[in-house]
């Protein structure tokens, strides 16, 4: 076997990103066709954005709420569920304070789907908390935009392939945008980094771990008696025909090719197809080698985190170990993480089946926070049910979220001078328990669930304090209001929930609701006049009527000294079905 090369070092010094409260703007860059001396310049990991710690209240943090918390306690550590090890570990950096992040990102050649959704609000939920705890960030994630099924689909539209996928690029940022995910620190793209592919693929080939057949190269399972440690898989469970492509001409049926030759055996082109000059001749890379490539381009050959859904971990992740490691032998991640499959009727979402909803389906009829929610209302490491009660139930919360919220503002902005320094007791204890709850929770492998949960009580506390006639006589009232609001609002700041305007979202989310109910705005207004005459003529029959006819769609109608307003609710009939079934 041949010696090992000099593992080369990232292409430039990372820059690490803090804490942010904006998002920058991405450029989209030409890409070189046909052309292996054009080398795109690489965008360096930065980030326009300011660190996280934001006061809470009286100029106090949310690290530094608990005055009691001692060095490593839960809120200062991060335990990781790795699935190397199949068990949780306490994550530690490689290099103090900084943390290197590579995700798996699409293959761009359709809109995307809410399976994807989640991957991404996984890993940008962490990226988030990261951040918040104090580490700088180098967060890659690419784009797959040279590929088989790029190429296929190109075929049926006539399109050029890599003008194809530009243009799903484009739609998948937009996506990720409405969904506030934070834009990573760099976004390579295959068809930018052909030769840094093309140079880790000679080093495989030089240090004995592939070999080449008629222009194509394929990596040797056998030469790499590792392979499945990731998975657990062994090598006899690797038949062909099922994850591996049946080609007589491979060692092992396992093994994978690292570079396609872009001509047939009778010299004739691939018609459509793109191709790259190499060593070998003519081709295009394998899926499982960009990902190698590009992650030792921008964060060498050892880092912190590799992520993605939990179908990349065979074959796509366990061959990228395969790869990098037969390119340098000190290849090594400390934390290989995955999330949950979104499933319909217990089956995996994907394209494949046929069962899959894209993320703009989605967003038409309900609003990108309520279905971020909904991603994070189940543990990231377990499948999620697609279904329309999960979705209205998420809608729903988040509706009474942003408008508890809003009411804080409302009476906010109208008491802004002569707050006192401190608050009382009970407001503190609900502001600790809920900092614990977070700070717990987050740090115990990203216990999403426990802190939406966990918001109950300081939401509840605000409202009791704004309508209740208990709550108005309490002391400190506007004081104990502002502090509860602050920590919601910084809280949902870490989960990426924090809307830009909570009256807008609020205007967005009844849009919506009035869209699945089939109604107007002034067609609700009706019905509402039309049974404030009922009540008035004792016709109880009929204003009960019209309330459940409009819950059975969605509205909810709400009576007070003011008179009657709606909001956005869960239909009746899906009320039900949630009732029954527990």
């Amino acid at each position: 076997m041949g010696t090992l090369l000099k593992c080369y070092k990232p292409l430039f010094s990372i820059r690490f990103s803090s804490f942010p409260n904006s998002l920058r703007s991405v450029q989209h860059r030409t890409h070189s066709f046909n052309n292996p001396k054009r080398r795109n310049p690489i965008r360096r990991c930065f980030s326009s954005l300011s660190p996280s710690s934001q006061p809470l209240i009286n100029g106090t943090t949310l690290d530094k709420m608990d005055g009691n918390r001692q060095p490593g306690s839960p809120s200062s550590e991060l335990w990781l569920h790795n699935t190397m090890s199949k068990k949780k570990e306490l994550f530690r950096p490689k290099v103090e304070g900084k943390v290197g992040m590579y995700v798996c990102g699409v293959t761009a050649y359709d809109l995307s789907h809410i399976g994807h959704a989640r991957v991404y609000v996984t890993f940008d939920v962490l990226y988030r908390y990261l951040r918040h705890l104090g580490y700088e960030v180098c967060y890659v994630r690419n784009f797959t935009d040279v590929d088989d099924k790029i190429i296929a689909r190109a075929k049926e539209l006539a399109e050029d392939p890599i003008s194809l996928s530009r243009r799903y690029c484009d739609e998948f940022i937009q996506d990720m945008v409405h969904l506030q995910c934070l834009p990573p620190s760099v976004e390579p793209r295959v068809s930018d980094h052909m030769p840094h592919i093309i140079d880790m693929i000679k080093q495989i080939v030089d240090n004995g771990y592939a070999y080449r057949v008629e222009g194509d190269v394929f990596f040797s399972i056998e030469n790499f008696p590792e392979y499945g440690q990731l998975s657990g898989r062994k090598l006899e469970d690797n038949r062909a025909g099922e994850r591996v492509a049946v080609d007589s001409r491979k060692r092992n049926p396992a093994d994978f090719a690292l570079w396609k030759a872009s001509f047939m055996r009778n010299n004739s082109a691939k018609e459509g197809e793109p191709f790259w000059e190499s060593p070998w001749g003519p081709g295009r890379p394998g899926w499982h080698i960009e990902c190698s490539a590009m992650s030792a381009a921008y964060l060498g050959y050892s880092f912190d985190i590799h992520g993605g859904g939990m179908d990349l971990v065979f074959p796509h992740h366990e061959n990228e170990i395969a790869q990098s490691c037969a390119a340098c032998k000190q290849s090594n991640v400390s934390y290989w993480i995955h999330n949950g499959f979104v499933t319909v009727d217990s089956e995996k979402m994907s394209k494949s089946l046929g069962n899959f909803f894209t993320i703009r389906e989605v967003m038409d009829l309900y609003h990108p926070l309520a279905l971020r929610l909904f991603l994070m209302g189940t543990h990231y490491r377990s499948p999620i049910n697609y279904s329309d009660v999960l979705l209205e139930s998420a809608s729903e919360r988040i509706f009474y979220i942003y408008q508890t919220l809003h009411d804080c503002e409302n009476v906010l902005s109208q008491h802004d001078k002569g707050l006192q320094e401190s608050i009382p007791p009970e407001t503190l204890n609900v502001i600790n328990k809920f900092h614990n709850d977070f700070s717990t929770s987050m740090s115990d492998d990203l216990h999403t669930p426990v802190v939406l949960a966990a918001l109950s009580d300081p939401l509840k506390t605000i409202n009791d304090l704004l309508h209740t006639r208990k709550g108005k006589k309490q002391a400190m009232r506007i004081e104990s209001v502002a502090a509860l609001e602050k920590i919601i609002r910084n809280v949902l700041s870490v989960l990426g929930l924090m809307p830009t305007s909570y009256s807008e979202a609020l205007q967005q989310l009844r849009e919506m609701a009035l869209k699945r109910a089939k109604l107007t705005e002034d067609k609700i207004l009706q019905k509402i006049e039309e049974r404030s005459e009922a009540r008035k003529n004792k016709d109880y029959e009929k204003s009960d009527a019209i309330r459940k006819d409009l819950a059975v769609v969605g509205i909810a109608l709400m009576d007070s000294p003011d008179g009657t307003s709606w909001r956005p609710a869960i239909p009746l009939p899906l009320q039900e079905q949630q009732v029954a079934a527990t």
